[in-house]
């Protein structure tokens, strides 16, 4: 019996979107926390939580984020 023709094209769409979450699964996984920090003129800088100024900034933001939760 041959497979009726929209369940060929509800499998191949099925695939795609397996195929996207696991992209996504696997994106979240290896995405590391950081600060992005920007001064007068468009200059930045990144910070991530290992250093000194990341692991305030973190804290800083830990904090007015527990503030707007009251």
């Amino acid at each position: 019996m041959a497979a009726k023709p929209h369940r060929f094209m509800l499998d191949r769409m099925s695939g795609y979107a397996d195929e996207a979450s696991a992209y996504l699964r696997r994106r979240r996984m290896t995405r590391k926390p950081f600060a992005r920090v920007y001064a007068h003129g468009g200059r930045g800088g990144t910070h991530t939580p290992d250093s000194d100024a990341g692991r305030d900034l973190f804290l800083a933001a830990a904090s007015l984020i527990d503030v707007a939760r009251q």
